[in-house]
């Protein structure tokens, strides 16, 4: 390509002479012998395919290289100046094009002709025929040779890369590339929840034919209509200029924002280029559409890329392939991690967690099921739960239980109980016990005063977990999971909306093995409705003194130096097994300080601060013996 800019660059100059040679006769200067045409060189120079697809006229073409040899050669913009007789005149104007050019026509001023609508060129002031026409940034890079973006394309727009796809994925990266080259340019629909796969494929059928490939947010397009056809002729400029394609993200807007919307179908009904539009249903375009169904690897396909690095012998392989849902690079990745820690599992999850990971706080989760205390249903209950998460992969696909419907077959819980009863440890014990990344989920971050963006934050979280089928943590789910109102204004209509999509995505998730645990500390304010669509609902009592007695008993860590600390006689305090932790941890921290061992009246003193912290009353009988 260096020889190629090297003829580009001579080409150019060239193509000047005829122009120099119209303003030397303009300023009444001898005529200069010619240096004939530019000679032909191979790929063609960049003004001539640019002028022919951006439908210039013979004029139209002089006058593109009229500005642009004024910015690259001091001495033309000079001879601007001796042919419109003013010194100060160093510039380009369409009055003197016209007035020394060939094949001049008056409408090739029109805003609606080639050079102003693709803002090839800009009439700096109010006279179209006087003031200084000067050539765009851009346009006048990609003459000399220099690709790039607009920079004003640049807010939001993502540049895909040409990836590796399976051959799932690789059939519809061709399908896509065939509609793109079909008559009308029809719009592709990407349907498929994995935004990941969906560039991917779209950055591959791109590529297949020689385009680079771009994603713009939904957000970044404007609903006004000025600004909006300005950005519609910018990427149809930069398709032509550049060659490329875009896939324009909606990424969870469509069905929760009409008004968005209808912005992101008038774009792209109006931009004439290879689109592709993510959403999650069909778009109401005029534009011929066609839809194309998106998905990560199949299964099958996942574990040829994993043979093809480890072999048939790794071990955890086809629990692996059926929980985890990775792309091509990412199985490569964990690869080259399990070469280095020996666990294909743990490795897998590792790539798995970078979707999650800015979405929600992951909890290194270290519980067992020594460490908690429950009566023996619950603690069937939740081994229930691992059995269900463990055996997933059998059961749905290899017994044929998921082909019926995809309704379902997520793995839900509702833990529901007093604070401190040991909902958000049992939790932990079963992400431990299966092996599984637990996010908690922060509400604040997810419920939103405006209509619409709760459900494209809850969409954004349950997307980025089918990927890694985590354990995610809905703790004290009160304020999203209430019971639904009847419906009296439009705002009961939409929080209804919001748990109508939890319900539906909580059924979906678990496909590939993940779990959703919601806790609660008042199961009589959700809906019986919302209740029978949960798979397991697990309640959570307040310890009794045996049970608390073998929570304080298991509290300390063997490497506590503990001295006359009696389980029995602590368990007489009515206190939940959260509560424990704290006086246990704080009477630990007033040992540490005293230079000597935990004992009794430390524990005595951190339950008075307890108590106090909960602004309940500390009956001084349940503590007397402690001292």
């Amino acid at each position: 390509m260096t020889d190629w800019h090297a003829a580009n660059q001579r080409y150019l100059s060239a193509a000047l002479e005829p122009i120099r040679a119209a303003l030397g006769r303009l300023a009444g200067e001898p005529e200069r012998a010619g240096s004939g045409p530019p000679p032909a060189i191979e790929p063609p120079p960049a003004i001539e395919p640019a002028a022919e697809a951006l439908g210039l006229s013979p004029f139209e073409r002089d006058v593109l290289l009229l500005c642009a040899g004024v910015e690259l050669d001091g001495s033309l913009a000079t001879l601007c100046a001796r042919a419109q007789g003013n010194a100060s005149r160093t510039y380009a104007t369409f009055g003197l094009a016209l007035a020394c050019l060939r094949d001049a026509h008056w409408s090739a001023l029109a805003p609606s002709a080639p050079l102003r609508h693709w803002a090839l060129v800009e009439v700096d002031g109010p006279s179209p025929t006087t003031s200084p026409l000067r050539i765009d940034e851009r346009v006048l890079h990609h003459l000399t040779g220099v690709g790039y973006l607009d920079r004003r394309l640049w807010a939001g727009a993502d540049a895909l890369a040409d990836p590796e796809l399976a051959p799932s994925q690789l059939r519809v990266a061709d399908r896509v590339a065939a509609i793109w080259s079909a008559p009308g340019l029809p719009v592709v629909q990407i349907l498929g929840r994995d935004r990941a796969a969906a560039r991917d494929v779209v950055a591959a059928a791109a590529g297949s034919l020689g385009l680079a490939a771009w994603a713009l947010p939904a957000d970044q397009i404007p609903s006004d209509g000025a600004r909006l056809d300005e950005l519609v002729r910018l990427w149809e400029r930069e398709a032509i200029l550049g060659g490329c394609a875009l896939l324009v993200d909606t990424d969870g807007i469509d069905a929760a924002d009409p008004a968005r919307r209808a912005t992101v179908e008038r774009f792209c009904e109006r931009v004439r280029m290879p689109v592709a539009v993510r959403a999650s249903d069909r778009l109401g375009l005029h534009r011929p559409t066609i839809a194309a169904q998106v998905s990560r690897p199949t299964p099958p396909e996942q574990r040829t890329i994993w043979t093809s690095e480890l072999g048939d012998t790794a071990a955890d392989l086809d629990a692996v392939v059926h929980h985890f849902t990775l792309t091509p690079q990412q199985i490569r990745a964990a690869c080259r991690e399990a070469g280095a820690t020996g666990t294909v599992w743990d490795a897998a999850r590792s790539q798995a967690r970078p979707a999650l990971d800015g979405l929600a706080e992951r909890i290194d989760a270290r519980a067992s099921w020594d460490d908690i205390v429950l009566p023996d249903p619950q603690i069937r209950a939740l081994q229930h739960i691992a059995e269900h998460a463990r055996h997933r992969a059998r059961v749905h696909d290899a017994w044929g239980f998921g082909a019926r419907s995809p309704r379902g077959l997520g793995v839900s819980a509702l833990f529901c109980g007093p604070s401190g009863t040991g909902k958000t440890l049992a939790a932990e014990v079963l992400a431990c016990e299966l092996r599984l990344d637990l996010y908690r989920i922060d509400l604040s971050q997810v419920v939103s005063k405006y209509i619409g963006e709760t459900e494209k934050n809850l969409a954004r979280v349950f997307d980025a977990a089918e990927t890694s089928g985590a354990v995610l943590l809905f703790d004290e789910a009160d304020a999203l999971f209430g019971k639904r109102t009847e419906v009296k204004d439009s705002h009961d209509r939409y929080a209804n909306i919001e748990v109508s999509y939890l319900l539906q995505r909580m059924e979906t998730y678990g496909h590939s093995g993940g779990l959703a645990v919601l806790t609660t500390n008042m199961r009589d304010a959700l809906d019986p409705a919302f209740l029978r669509r949960l798979r397991f609902v697990v309640e959570f009592p307040f310890p009794d003194p045996g049970q608390r007695a073998r929570i304080w008993s298991r509290i300390f860590p063997s490497a506590a130096p503990l001295d006359g600390v009696d389980p029995q006689r602590l368990a007489r305090l009515n206190v939940a097994g959260g509560n424990i932790r704290n006086i246990a941890l704080g009477a630990a921290f007033a040992a540490a300080a005293d230079g000597g061992r935990i004992t009794m009246a430390h524990l005595a003193s951190a339950a008075r601060n307890e108590f106090a912290k909960l602004e309940r009353t500390l009956p001084e009988s349940e503590v007397a013996s402690w001292t």
